[in-house]
């Protein structure tokens, strides 16, 4: 069965249980049948002697009676006379009637196994069952009561075979009709079979295409439906979707990644080769010495940065989280930061009470270390820097203003892209992840960003993080957690 289709294994299955079921209604037709029809012989039965009791009178005497042209039949009983009904002597639905004295003498009528019958007791209005030859007969017994019928009992006798006959037209039609339900149903189950599973091959089929990396924008098309094949290629659309976004980012990464490195191996080849090409001075030889280590440490950065990026992206639960305060980690941060005093620019911290959050310590440190190192690169001579946490309802917001040179209105959509660097003029300051790592790691706490700025007026970054539910309750019973600028 492993080396069949899914196609044939479901068409098999389906046939063989309704095969099954087709058996069964088939002896459970038979059986309920068997027993309905012993039933109506049964009842026919008592029906038939029950109205040939009505059937038979008593008369003193024939006076009155026009024997010539009469079809009752009349017999001398005791004192009198018996009539007995011409209809009485007829065999109605194979139901024999016999008229019997008490003491088993048969008066009138027919009966086909009186022999067998005579040993068996009148039992009045009760249903007896005799086997004669192996067939199977019902006995219904009636005792007369009418004035002058005392001491006379009438007997009917019916066979089981009275049912053969329309139970084999059942067998027949059953043995007939079943099998060709059966085939029908396989024909239609493995058409069905077919149709429905005709999305799962194209499923297939474009997996195999986009596996082979010809075509990544090749999606599954199925038309309008709601069904789960069509909900099952919507999310293998999505799923390619993505694929494609990741191999695009990944190759844009890539030659990204190489563009950025050729700059500076380019310049320490090239202060290499000038310097080995005759005997330099030793301020040149130092000069190119400190060219070489300055283009070095931003190959380092930058394969520092690419390092962390990568391994946050493929790598996450390298990341454990944790309960903290985020509160007092910015504090921590900002008290260090503040330190630098970067072309004088002042620091200013406004994070006051606590702040419990669950999330990665490293990674928020990096992210609040990047947006403030981005805030000194760009902020202006004497500038200001304002970091600022609070919380608001289920969310806690984190911002970094600075008056710096601002960002342009076009390149706001950009400057969260890999190695995307705004001012171009100062390109040699960074390395153009910064702020897409910031970005990496606000997604990885499932959080968002987004930036305001004005050219010449600042920018300021602002990163809302949703709280968890416990977070919230914390949140709800505890003041303090509200910061004011």
């Amino acid at each position: 069965m492993r080396g069949l289709s899914i196609r044939f294994k479901i068409t098999f299955w389906f046939t063989a249980a309704l095969l099954l079921v087709a058996c069964l209604a088939y002896v459970i037709v038979l059986f309920v049948n068997h027993q309905i029809l012993q039933k109506t012989i049964r009842d026919n039965l008592v029906e038939t002697v029950e109205h040939n009791v009505d059937e038979i009178e008593f008369y003193d005497n024939l006076d009155n009676i026009d024997l010539v042209h009469e079809t009752d039949y009349f017999c001398a009983y005791r004192d009198g006379y018996l009539e007995i009904d011409d209809d009485f002597l007829d065999q109605v639905n194979e139901v024999y009637t016999a008229l019997y004295h008490t003491d088993m003498s048969m008066l009138h009528g027919e009966n086909p196994i009186s022999q067998e019958t005579a040993g068996l007791g009148f039992l009045d209005a009760k249903v007896q069952r005799l086997k004669a030859d192996g067939i199977v007969y019902y006995v219904f017994d009636r005792e007369l009561s009418q004035r002058g019928l005392e001491g006379l009992w009438l007997r009917g006798v019916v066979s089981e075979k009275q049912g053969i006959s329309q139970m084999s037209d059942i067998i027949r039609i059953s043995l007939l009709l079943l099998p060709l339900l059966v085939l029908v149903s396989a024909i239609g189950g493995s058409l069905l079979a077919g149709r429905m599973l005709r999305p799962i091959q194209e499923i297939s089929a474009s997996a195999a295409h986009i596996g082979t990396g010809s075509d990544l924008k090749k999606r599954i098309e199925l038309g309008e439906g709601k069904d789960e094949l069509h909900q099952l290629a919507d999310s293998f659309n999505s799923m390619f979707q993505r694929l494609e976004e990741a191999f695009e980012a990944e190759r844009q990464f890539a030659s990204d990644a190489s563009h950025e490195l050729r700059t500076p191996v380019s310049v320490i080849t090239a202060q290499c080769e000038y310097s080995l090409e005759e005997p330099r001075s030793r301020e040149e030889y130092e000069q190119a010495l400190q060219t070489i280590q300055r283009q070095g440490r931003k190959m380092a950065r930058l394969i520092h940065d690419m390092l962390d990026f990568t391994r946050l992206e493929m790598r996450a639960d390298s990341y454990p989280r944790e309960e903290l305060d985020l509160a007092e980690l910015v504090r921590s941060l900002c008290g260090d930061l503040a330190l630098i005093q970067e072309k004088g620019i002042h620091l200013e911290c406004q994070a006051q009470g606590e702040a419990p959050f669950y999330g990665n310590r490293q990674l928020l440190a990096r992210m609040l270390t990047n947006l403030v190192s981005n805030a000194y690169r760009y902020g202006k001579e004497g500038g200001h820097i304002l970091v600022r946490l609070e919380c608001a309802g289920q969310e806690m917001g984190l911002s970094v203003a600075d008056d710096g040179i601002g960002i342009a209105p076009e390149e706001q959509g950009k400057i969260f892209q890999r190695f995307y660097q705004a001012d171009q003029s100062r390109m040699g300051s960074g390395t153009g992840l910064g702020l897409s790592m910031v970005a990496e790691i606000v997604r990885f706490h499932g959080g968002e960003i987004s930036v305001e700025s004005e050219l010449g007026q600042g920018s300021c970054f602002r990163v809302m993080l949703k709280l968890s539910k416990g977070q919230r309750k914390s949140a709800g019973s505890n003041h303090r957690l509200m910061f004011r600028g």
